[in-house]
Formats: structure tokens, sequence, C-alpha cells
């Protein structure tokens, strides 16, 4: 089956007592058992439920992935990747990540014992002068969060198993309709499915997928035993969007397209960060290893942190808020919402100034959005 088709079909077979088309919701924290330490296939929701397996199964398709795994949230889904390492082993990031990913991994695992270093992995010489001896996994994004910067998951695969080392993806901003890590060699792919595979805006949720059958087992070990699983509700609501995203994801990239463009011809604005442009410097590779661009785009505008906050206030249809990946448009200002967990030093060393603006551009029509940002520059200008 296609990519449309698995997003339809795949674990979702007409329910066997009624015929029902819908996945049911199984909104049940135990399963009735017929006989002492026998059951029919689920003892427990924490451990399995019949609407997770469905999405899981759907998203592992989706991403050509022979497991997957639905999490509570997409940090939830991070931190229980890190229960593969024990104290003293090395992480290596991408230095422009999330502002989640980056306290967590920060703030909370160091105290475990856990080390990171964060290097340029769109830099392949840099990447590979940060590895250690008592590293053990490479963590990156691809575009990165906030700065889109593309690195090349091939030849970080490559590189990564030569050396014994794991590859875990966060593969949010892509979504597997334009970006399927793992067939690039990567071991572990990771969504925060808040983003575009729910893509309403309406469930928080997390997603890891693996091809390396001992790994499974022990994230599938770890899931359980931490309890950072996904309800049968929240599974239920991203398995109706995941439906929908071949459609939704080229309408977030035609619309990002179009806004690119408009921004990187406006007085007002210093410079437009997609993917989807010639002038980005990973357009190139973006083009070879996925399918697509992308509906976020960064920005610097032409003034000071006044000028962004004028600029962020004056929209009306880009609804200022954290997150991405919904139907409908939002933006925001990373250095002081996404970001600000990451320390001031940091932010400016990767370009995250007072002047930046993120874009996460929906699926209206395209003329509204232009529109709406335009007069949001022209208040900027003049308040």
């Amino acid at each position: 089956m296609r990519f449309s088709t698995k997003a339809i079909h795949v674990g979702q077979e007409p329910e066997a007592t009624t015929g029902a088309v819908v996945v049911p919701i199984f909104q049940t924290s135990t399963y009735a058992q017929p006989d002492v330490g026998v059951h029919k296939g689920h003892e427990y929701s924490r451990t399995s439920n019949p609407t997770r397996d469905a999405y899981q199964a759907c998203i592992a398709a989706l991403e050509n992935a022979r497991h997957g795994y639905a999490f509570g949230s997409g940090m939830g889904a991070i931190s229980t990747i890190m229960t593969l390492f024990k104290a003293g082993d090395h992480i290596l990031s991408s230095d422009d990540v999330y502002g989640g990913t980056f306290r967590v991994f920060d703030k909370v695992f160091r105290n475990f014992g856990l080390d990171y270093s964060f290097a340029d992995t769109s830099d392949l010489d840099a990447l590979a002068a940060a590895i250690r001896p008592e590293t053990r996994m490479v963590w990156i994004e691809s575009p990165t969060n906030p700065m889109l910067k593309i690195s090349d998951i091939a030849a970080i695969a490559d590189l990564c198993h030569r050396k014994g080392l794991l590859l875990g993806v966060d593969n949010t901003f892509m979504s597997p309709y334009f970006q399927r890590p793992l067939e690039l060699g990567a071991d572990l792919v990771m969504h925060s499915s808040t983003k575009y595979l729910g893509g309403h805006s309406d469930v928080v949720g997390g997603v890891v997928c693996t091809n390396h059958d001992q790994v499974a087992e022990r994230i599938k070990f770890s899931q359980n035993a931490m309890g950072a699983v996904m309800g049968p509700f929240d599974a239920w609501l991203t398995l109706r969007g995941l439906k929908t995203l071949a459609l939704r994801m080229e309408r977030h990239q035609k619309n990002a397209l179009a806004v690119a463009r408009f921004l990187e011809a406006h007085d007002d604005v210093r410079e437009v960060i997609y993917p989807g442009l010639e002038s980005h410097p990973g357009h190139a590779l973006q083009a070879r290893q996925a399918h697509g661009f992308g509906g976020m785009i960064s920005l610097r505008l032409k003034g000071d942190l006044e000028a962004a906050r004028r600029f962020c206030r004056s929209t009306k249809l880009f609804f200022l808020a954290e997150s991405l990946g919904g139907v409908e448009s939002l933006l925001e200002h990373p250095a002081i919402m996404t970001h600000a967990s990451v320390p001031a030093e940091t932010r400016a060393a990767l370009g995250i100034t007072d002047d930046f603006v993120r874009l996460s551009v929906g699926i209206e029509d395209e003329n509204d959005l232009i529109e709406d940002l335009g007069q949001a520059l022209a208040a900027m200008r003049h308040p």
C-alpha cells in the first residue's frame, strides 16, 4: 500500500462485532480474564490497549517501521529513549533543538549521570569531531527547531554505524509524509504527535518508531514500567488525524512556500529561513533526502524586540501561541517562548535573537495569510 492508503487502512479494519469502520475508543483501564493468568490479548491499559495498538500499527507503517510506541507527550517519548543509556554514557545532540529537549537533557538527565554535548549536525566534520569514546547516541533534528538547519541523515547514520552508535531523529517538523529517517539509516525516529500527526491542536502526544528489535523491546519495557503511555481517546484522535495527513501536509507546504516568497520580497523582513527556498543553504540536501519542505518558516524582522512584539501582537489569523503543525496558523517568539530555557548565550550563538520569529503556516487560504502578515508588518513599522 502507498502512504495515503496506509494512513486510512493500516490497523483500522472494520470492528469485528459490529462492523464499525472507525476504530472504537476502548476507554477501559482493565480487562476481564476468563481464568487465572489467562487473558484475551490485553491485561491492563498501561501495558496495551486496542485503540492505542491500532494507532501504533498505523504510525509504524507510515514510517516503514516494524515497531511503533505511542506516548502521552513528545517529551515522554524522548525521556523513555533516554532509558536506553546508563550513567557515564554520552549523547551528542544537534545544537539547535526544541527548548524542551534541551531542558530535559540539561536539567533532568544530567542529574542521573548522562552526559550531553551539542554540535552543529548540519556540518558532518563538526559532528564527527564531537564524538567521544563514551558517546552512545547521536540525536538530531532535521530541520532543526527553530533555525531550520538541514542535516545529512544518511551520512550521519553511516558515521554512527561505523562507530557503533545509535542515531535518533526527531522528525516532528517533516512528518513521515515528507521524510522517513529510518529509510535513510536512522535507528529511532520520534515525533511530537501533538503537531502534524494529530494536526488539529486538540491532543498532546508522542511516538517512537524503530526497526531495531532489541531497542524496541527496551523501549516497550521502559514505557510500561514508567507509564508514559497515550490514553485511548488521545490515540483515537491522533489516528483520526493521520487519515488526512497527506492532504494537510501538501497544503501546509503550498501555503508556506507562498508565504516565504512574500516575506522574502518584503522590505521589513531582513531574512527568511525556509528549506523550500533556493536561498536556503540546505535546500538541495533536503530535496534529495526528503519528499518536501514542510510548513515551518523562521524570519528576522527589521527591528528590535519591541518591533517584534508589535508584529506578533498584530496578526489576526496567525495566533500567537506555542506549538505548531495544526490546521490553524501560529506564530511565536522563540527567545521568549519555546526556547526560553536555552541559555541566553547559546541562543545568541545560534541566532535566536530578539528580531527572530517562527511561523507555523496552516491550511487556510494563502492569500488571507499573506494579507494578515502584510498588515502585521505595517503595524510593526507604524505603531
